[in-house]
């Protein structure tokens, strides 16, 4: 060991903390993006937004049209609930749901289960990438038209479009999302952020979700609405933990 005084001794390295060059601002707004609160608002613009999207996708007059009755829906604009549901609403209700998860996943923090929190993150991100092909595959047409200034498509381009897109999104996606809520619950029950009657209720959703949607596509609509469920429990659980200010005494 060097003696003190010795030329040769070097100097102590000190370490440096990488958190002191952030501004306190963009630590504060970090700190916001990850609260529970944020979580509860991503999963309720997910849920309306999906919801919307879905049902202006559903309901095109395209489907089902005959060539003749497509290039008038187009040349008359009648093809702006593809446009909305397909390129602005759908994808921004990815979007939530990715920020949904994170926001949960950073509130159970080291508390996670591993293994099935390993199959929430996948089945979510597998969710949204099967929600965003789908939207892609039916929202073809209306670009085509639109941003390309392609003939409008034929009675048979849409059938083949409409087929793959709901091959996509109730077929696969949906299946995803069912292991989803049930790995959610799971996690939720094992880190102790949701209580077991929570639980039980995503259980029961996930299956519902996974099996009748074979035989009722609209049950998928049951996603949406209990994620807007966990939002609302979250909401209601942060407004009873907030401290209640004491009452000032008066002169």
């Amino acid at each position: 060991m060097a003696e003190q005084g010795d030329p040769g001794a070097q100097p102590a390295v000190t370490g440096h903390d990488p958190q002191r060059d952030v501004p306190a601002s963009i630590t504060e707004a970090g700190q916001q993006l990850r609260a529970p609160w944020a979580a509860a608002i991503a999963g309720l613009l997910f849920a309306a937004l999906f919801t919307a999207g879905l049902l202006l996708l559903r309901s095109q007059p395209m489907l089902g049209a005959t060539d003749d009755e497509l290039v008038t829906q187009f040349a008359t604009g009648q093809d702006l609930g593809g446009l909305f549901g397909g390129l602005y609403l759908g994808p921004f209700a990815g979007i939530m749901f990715l920020w949904f998860i994170a926001v949960i996943r950073d509130q159970i923090g080291e508390r996670e289960d591993r293994f099935f929190a390993t199959v929430f993150f996948g089945s979510g991100l597998l969710f949204v990438a099967m929600l965003f092909a789908a939207l892609a595959v039916a929202s073809w047409p209306v670009v085509g038209v639109r941003y390309l200034d392609q003939a409008a498509p034929s009675a048979r381009e849409i059938q083949v479009a409409q087929a793959l897109s709901y091959a996509l999104m109730f077929a696969f996606a949906t299946r995803a999302a069912a292991v989803f809520l049930i790995a959610m619950s799971t996690v939720g029950v094992k880190s102790g952020v949701f209580p077991r009657w929570f639980s039980r209720v995503g259980y029961l959703t996930g299956l519902v979700l996974l099996v009748i949607v074979a035989i009722w596509d609209w049950i998928i609509l049951v996603l949406p609405a209990w994620i807007a469920l966990v939002s609302l429990y979250i909401l209601r659980r942060e407004r009873a933990r907030r401290p209640t200010p004491s009452p000032r005494a008066t002169d």
